[in-house]
C-alpha cells in the first residue's frame, strides 16, 4: 500500500514536471534572449536540417536515448522507453507552448521585462528537471543523460553532471552555426543555464517539494 502511494505521488509530480519544463524552455525561445543549452542546440539544428522544431526535439531524444543506453553499458528496457514516452509529448509541448508565449506578447515585451522573463524560464527547466529526476519514472533522454553522468561517474553531483551532459549540444551548436552562418536562441539565458542551472537543480532538489527524494536505480 505504501508504495502504491509512493508511486502515485511520483506520477503526479512527473506529470506536473513535463508541463513546467515544456512552459519554460518555451519561455526561454520566446524572449528570444537565449534558450537552455539542449533546447538552443535544437533550435540551432531545426534551422540547419529544415525541419519543425517539435519533430528536431524528438529526434534529438532518439538519439540520446540510445547514447544513454550505451553509457550504461547494457540494455535497459525501462529506461530506453521511459525515455522515448517523456520525449514524444515533451518535444510538442515545447512546439505549441513557444506558439502560445508568442501569442500572449513575450517577444514584443521590453528588454528588462523580457531578461526576467528568460532567468525566470532557466530556473523553471532546473526546477521541474530536479522533480523528474527525483521521481524517475519517466525522463527526458538529455537530462537522463545528466543523471546517468551525475550518479555513475560524478559522485552525485548535479552541477558537474550538468555541465558534462552540455558537451553534445554545445558540439551541435557549433557545427550548426558553421554550416548556416546563424546563430539563434543563444545568449543571456545559455550563459545562466551553463553557468547556473546544475546549482539551480541542487538547490531545487533540497527546497522545491523536498520531500521527493531520489529513486536511484543504476
Amino acid at each position: 500500500m505504501a508504495k502504491m502511494k509512493d508511486f502515485k505521488q511520483r506520477m503526479e509530480f512527473l506529470v506536473f514536471s513535463i508541463l513546467l519544463n515544456a512552459a519554460g524552455n518555451a519561455l526561454t525561445i520566446s524572449t528570444n534572449l537565449g534558450s537552455a543549452v539542449w533546447t538552443g542546440s535544437s533550435v540551432n539544428l531545426a534551422n540547419w536540417i529544415h525541419i519543425s522544431l517539435g519533430t528536431t526535439l524528438f529526434i534529438y531524444g532518439i538519439v540520446i536515448t540510445l547514447v544513454n543506453q550505451i553509457i550504461i553499458g547494457h540494455f535497459d528496457r525501462r529506461r530506453f522507453f521511459s525515455n522515448l514516452l517523456y520525449t514524444l509529448p515533451f518535444s510538442y509541448l515545447v512546439s505549441f507552448m513557444t506558439i502560445f508565449w508568442n501569442w500572449v506578447g513575450v517577444p514584443h515585451c521590453g528588454l528588462v521585462a523580457r531578461v526576467i522573463l528568460d532567468t525566470i524560464g532557466i530556473m523553471t527547466i532546473a526546477a521541474a528537471v530536479s522533480i523528474y529526476q527525483r521521481s524517475n519514472i519517466l525522463m527526458h533522454p538529455n537530462d537522463d543523460l545528466s543523471y546517468i553522468l551525475r550518479f555513475k561517474f560524478l559522485k552525485g553531483s548535479a552541477i558537474l553532471g550538468q555541465w558534462t551532459s552540455y558537451l553534445p549540444p554545445i558540439i551541435i551548436t557549433i557545427l550548426s552555426v558553421w554550416a548556416t552562418g546563424q546563430l539563434k536562441a543563444i545568449g543571456y539565458g545559455t550563459i545562466v543555464a551553463l553557468v547556473a542551472q546544475g546549482a539551480m537543480m541542487s538547490w531545487s532538489d533540497k527546497h522545491v517539494f523536498p520531500q521527493l527524494k531520489h529513486h536511484v536505480d543504476l
